[in-house]
Order: C-alpha cells, then sequence, then structure tokens
C-alpha cells in the first residue's frame, strides 16, 4: 500500500519570516498524523532557512510516525542524523541561492563521499535514501555506495503537466512518466525502494501513485498551501485520499 510523508518544511518558513515561535511545526506534524500522514519529512538545510536543529530534535522525541531527514552529504549533516537517529536520512544536493531543491544528487561524480556517508548512516541503524534524477547511470550508482531507497524527482513531470494543459494524456506528460516507470523498474531490480517526490499536487499525483512499485510520494508545498484554506488535516486527508484511490484503480 502506498504510503504518505508529508513535508512540513514550509511551516517553519512562515515561522522563521516573523523570526518568532509560532507556527510550530511539531504541532504540524501531529495534525499531518492525524490526517493519515504515514512519515513526517524535514530537511535541515546548512543555511538554517527554515527548519531548525531544535525542531529535529523535537520531532524524533515526539512523532510517532517515521521521521524522513533530508540533508546534504557533509559531515556536520551526518553526524547530526547519526546522533538523533530519524527512522530515514535522504541524502539531497543543496545550493544556497536556490528556492527549492532543483534537481537530483548527481551521485557517479562523487560516489566516494556519498558512499562513505551511506556507510556511517547504515551503521547508526538509519534507512538511507537519495534523492536523483529518473536516470539509469544514477540508480545503479545508487546501488553501487548501499542505498536502501531511491526517492526520484519529480519535478520535469510535475512541469510537463504543468505546462501542457493539466493533460496526464499529453505525449510531453506520457513521456515522463515512461522516465519515472523505467526508474522504478531498475530500482526495484537493484532491490532497493522507489519513493518519488518534488512538486507534486492535488491535480498531478495520481498518475504517479499508479506507477508500479511505488511505496511512499513525499510532498510539502501543495499540502502546506491547501491547508491555509481547509486545514492540514484536512490537506493531508485528501492527498491521502487521491494516493489511495490512484492505486486501486492501477489494479
Amino acid at each position: 500500500m502506498i504510503e504518505l510523508g508529508v513535508n512540513i518544511d514550509h511551516v517553519a518558513t512562515i515561522r522563521q519570516a516573523r523570526q518568532t515561535y509560532e507556527p510550530e511545526p511539531a504541532w504540524a506534524a501531529v495534525e499531518a498524523h492525524l490526517g493519515g500522514a504515514d512519515g513526517i519529512t524535514v530537511h535541515l538545510r546548512e543555511d538554517r532557512r527554515h527548519i531548525q536543529d531544535s525542531d529535529v530534535e523535537k520531532l524524533r522525541t515526539l512523532t510517532h510516525i517515521k521521521l524522513n531527514l533530508e540533508m546534504a552529504a557533509t559531515d556536520e549533516m551526518v553526524d547530526i542524523a547519526c546522533r538523533l537517529k530519524p527512522q530515514m536520512a535522504m541524502l539531497v544536493p543543496e545550493g544556497r541561492h536556490e528556492v527549492t531543491t532543483e534537481g537530483g544528487l548527481d551521485i557517479v561524480a562523487q560516489e566516494a563521499k556519498l558512499k562513505q556517508a551511506i556507510a556511517r548512516l547504515t551503521a547508526a541503524g538509519i534507512i538511507s535514501s537519495v534523492f536523483i534524477d529518473a536516470e539509469i547511470d544514477q540508480i545503479d550508482a545508487a546501488a553501487r555506495i548501499g542505498a536502501r531507497v531511491c526517492e526520484i524527482h519529480t519535478g520535469p513531470y510535475a512541469h510537463a503537466f504543468h505546462n501542457h494543459g493539466r493533460d496526464s494524456e499529453s505525449a510531453a506528460v506520457l513521456a515522463e512518466l515512461d522516465k519515472l516507470r523505467a526508474a522504478g523498474e531498475a530500482i526495484r531490480g537493484h532491490g532497493m525502494r522507489f519513493n518519488a517526490g518534488h512538486a507534486l499536487n492535488y491535480f498531478n499525483v495520481q498518475p504517479v501513485a499508479q506507477l508500479p512499485g511505488i511505496r511512499e510520494l513525499h510532498i510539502g508545498h501543495a499540502i502546506v498551501s491547501r491547508a491555509i484554506f481547509v486545514g492540514l488535516r484536512e490537506a493531508v486527508r485528501e492527498m491521502k485520499l487521491l494516493m489511495r484511490e490512484a492505486q486501486s484503480f492501477a489494479r
């Protein structure tokens, strides 16, 4: 059964915009849990632009569903992960000037460094994940460095969906879905878990949720955006319903 990991970074973005104490990300985690989330995702960025160290510590203690810590593959971040021991740690590329993560991790270009980071996470009992583009050479490299999970970057698919009439049957969208499907097959062929995320929303999520063997979607911005109008618990409930509905159609 497909699972939903809710990224609550932008709850912290609102708080940090005023440099105050609210809204509280831990409260958001509780609301997401009550709405049906299977996990909570946060990205502790090197510049601490939204989530803070204290948030991760609090979530690790209070969250009753699994915690996925997104992070750059730096010694500082690996140290933090090994100390706090989230259930999963996902290595992502990170740029100081990007608004959000703009592409997948280039494992091929830095295998030795990433293999060392993965080894440390694994030794600490943490499930290791990598955020990569839907490219077979990157998937093969993820297997070589010992990653347990590959989260495929769905940004190109989401942008094609947005730019071609929100039509899931357009040639451009179908081409991106084919890439995601092939990536999923390669990931599962290596015995790794197939997850996906980035720029998924209430209108484009179902074709991705129908992909064979997909285990988990990580979605944040769309859910937090809808929560402004309907509340976080309901926003999560609606997304989870769409995902489960899509999988039932695929059978």
